[in-house]
């Protein structure tokens, strides 16, 4: 048999099964096809209903993980800071009879302890003492005479911190005026002479 003779086979065979069901279909009643079409309706109906369920049950189970994995990963950080707390108990405990040297190195290392729990979170302090006053960094709380440069940072109220690059506190600051702490009390003694 030829490729044109298997063909043409094929398309008989085709034909026969498609006028074999058009004749079922002329042969069902009116009222069968409506029965048929009612049936397929429900089991949409139905395969709808699961999938809005399937659907539910995922976002409430992602919603569900989302949450795990937050108070998870806070947990982690939570118990280092927990040995934080436990050397300043240490540290503060009134039973301990305390010398002003080894007081003050314990704190040091608490200290270090603290900033090294931060560091491994991507915390870091942003300096700012003697700096350019940049508003993506800085808060401004004052404008205050200075030895330095006008606009620049010349005390530093509260410290600020980035978190992976980017700010979760600015640094409060107070920002030199430009004037020179000496010449503001020369000014301020001729205004009051002047007003003698």
């Amino acid at each position: 048999m030829t490729d044109k003779e298997e063909k043409i086979e094929k398309e008989k065979v085709s034909e026969e099964v498609k006028s074999a069901k058009k004749e079922k279909k002329k042969k069902l009643s009116q009222k069968e096809k409506i029965e048929l079409l009612e049936q397929e309706v429900e089991e949409l109906k139905d395969q709808k209903l699961r999938i809005a369920a399937e659907f539910e049950n995922f976002r409430k189970r992602n919603i569900s993980e989302k949450s795990d994995w937050i108070k998870n990963a806070n947990q982690r950080i939570v118990l280092e800071l927990c040995d934080v707390l436990d050397n300043f108990e240490r540290a503060l405990h009134p039973e301990i009879e305390k010398n002003l040297e080894s007081y003050t190195k314990g704190i040091e290392l608490i200290f270090q302890q603290l900033e090294n729990v931060l560091k491994k979170e991507g915390v870091e302090k942003i300096e700012a003492m003697e700096e350019e006053f940049d508003p993506n960094f800085h808060e401004a709380l004052a404008h205050i005479p200075s030895e330095l440069e006008e606009n620049k940072i010349a005390a530093v109220i509260q410290n600020g911190y980035k978190m992976n690059n980017k700010v979760i506190r600015p640094v409060r600051v107070a920002v030199s005026n430009g004037e020179k702490p000496e010449e503001k009390s020369n000014k301020q003694n001729e205004q009051d002479e002047q007003k003698k």
